[in-house]
C-alpha cells in the first residue's frame, strides 16, 4: 500500500518502529479522552501492537505521521465485536472471520481537522476490499468524543445507537456502524 501525503502529514502502513508511537496515541486517548484508561479485556491489542497488527496478513495498522512522530492511528482486524459488552445480536451479525473490524481510529487533538482519520479509514476499507475475504467493515464508537458522531455518520451507516436502546447501560455513548466495502477491480490473470 502506497503512503498518502496530505500537507505535512504522511499516512502509511505501520512498521515495527512505529509500535511505541502508535501505542502512545492509543493510551493517551483512553486516559485523556475516554476517561477510563487502559482496560486489559478491551485493549490487549495495544500492548502487543506488533503481534496483533503487523504479523497477521489479514490485519492492518495505519499511522499518520508528522516529522516522524506518530500523531494518528487506525487499525483493522478480523475479530468481530464481543458480547458482552456489546449486544449479542451485534456479535452475531458481525462474526469473527468475515468481519473486518475497524478499531483505534484516533488522532491527537492538535492534529485533527486535516483529513487524517478520513484518509486512514478509506485506506483501511480499501485494504479489506482488496483482500477479498471480508464481507463488511464494522465499527463502534464513543460518540461522547467531540466530532466522533458527525464524522462516522459522514462515512458509515448507523446500525444501532446503544444510547437509545440501553444495551450498554448508562454512561456509554456507543453507536455501532457498518461501512460497505468499496468495489475493487482485480484484473484477471492474463494467462
Amino acid at each position: 500500500m502506497d503512503p498518502v501525503h496530505t500537507g505535512p502529514y504522511t499516512v502509511r502502513e505501520a512498521t515495527p518502529d512505529d509500535a511505541a508511537g502508535a501505542r502512545s496515541v492509543m493510551l493517551d486517548t483512553f486516559y485523556r479522552e475516554f476517561d477510563y484508561g487502559y482496560v486489559p479485556a478491551w485493549h490487549e491489542d495495544v500492548i502487543d501492537v506488533q503481534g496483533t497488527y503487523l504479523t497477521d496478513p489479514r490485519h492492518l495498522l495505519l499511522v499518520a505521521t508528522r516529522d516522524d512522530e506518530v500523531v494518528g492511528t487506525t487499525a483493522l482486524h478480523s475479530r468481530g465485536p464481543a458480547s458482552p459488552p456489546h449486544p449479542a445480536w451485534i456479535a452475531e451479525r458481525y462474526p469473527s472471520g468475515p468481519t473486518a473490524q475497524l478499531v483505534r481510529v484516533y488522532v491527537r487533538p492538535e492534529h485533527r481537522r486535516h483529513g487524517l482519520a478520513r484518509t486512514m479509514v478509506r485506506m483501511a476499507c480499501d485494504f479489506a476490499a482488496r483482500r477479498g475475504d471480508y464481507d463488511c467493515v464494522y465499527l463502534h464508537t464513543n460518540v461522547d468524543i467531540p466530532g466522533a458522531e458527525p464524522f462516522w455518520h459522514s462515512v458509515a451507516k448507523e446500525i444501532c445507537d446503544a444510547r437509545t436502546t440501553g444495551e450498554h447501560g448508562p454512561g456509554f455513548g456507543t453507536v455501532h456502524f457498518e461501512i460497505p466495502l468499496p468495489h475493487v477491480h482485480v484484473p484477471s490473470d492474463p494467462r
